[in-house]
């Protein structure tokens, strides 16, 4: 699939895109849900919720914003990644499209959650709470089987980022390892018993190499990516 847009315009979107989804995903997750969601509590997530629930309405539409732009953002990252190798190019991006199509399953359950609340909630919040931590197990159950996706899409990327003479190759590095890291904290977490008592190990395991790896790509496309061109068709560096 060819694009009459200029490498350094994809460079510039993808940056921009990559900065939309690290401010929206922050915002939705740690702002809003992370605030909201008291562990094995119901009624204190419930009350929580309630009591702020247009925060909760903008949390969702931050996480409507980020799917949308990770999206876009597949589009950009193939078309500047398919001169080393187009098929792994390809690849990658169908990845990172079916964890965008889980997490938009995943957002149903949220929009239930939503549906929840109201002036009748009241009478019923014993049931109601129950109904809506079911709901937002299920967003999150949804979410992190889309993770394993993600994670195989960053080991492809990382790959092709490191063989790519246009962009560092230790951002490569970095971003192979983040997929592993998500890739073994996914499983971890549907086949470790005890993984709650070593989530703190594994979270590092995945936000150190993840967030050092994406926000370096963010910047590099920001700032050098804007006056870089992409590498030939023909070369595939290291």
């Amino acid at each position: 699939m060819n694009t009459p847009t200029s490498p350094r315009s994809l460079n510039l979107f993808a940056g921009i895109g990559y900065l939309i989804i690290f401010v929206s995903g922050i915002f939705a997750n740690f702002v809003v849900l992370e605030s909201m969601v008291v562990p094995d509590d119901a009624m204190g997530t419930w009350n929580q919720i309630t009591a702020q629930g247009g925060l909760f309405r903008m949390g969702m539409l931050a996480f409507v914003v980020m799917v949308i732009f990770d999206t876009l953002l597949t589009w950009a990252l193939y078309h500047l990644l398919k001169h080393v190798r187009p098929e792994l190019s390809q690849l990658a991006a169908w990845l990172r499209l079916v964890n965008c199509a889980l997490f938009g399953a995943a957002l149903v359950h949220l929009f239930q959650v939503t549906a929840l609340i109201g002036p009748s909630a009241q009478p019923d919040a014993d049931l109601l709470s129950v109904r809506a931590m079911e709901a937002l197990d299920l967003f999150n159950y949804t979410w992190l089987i889309g993770l394993i996706f993600f994670g195989l899409h960053l080991v492809v990327l990382g790959y092709l980022v490191f063989r790519s003479i246009s962009m560092p190759s230790w951002i490569g590095i970095l971003l192979f390892v983040a997929g592993l890291g998500y890739l073994t904290d996914s499983f971890a977490q549907f086949m470790l018993p005890t993984y709650d008592d070593v989530k703190d190990v594994f979270m590092m395991v995945v936000v150190i190499p993840g967030v050092i790896g994406e926000l370096s790509l963010t910047i590099w496309l920001l700032v050098r990516g804007g006056r870089t061109s992409v590498a030939p068709a023909s070369a595939t560096g290291r």
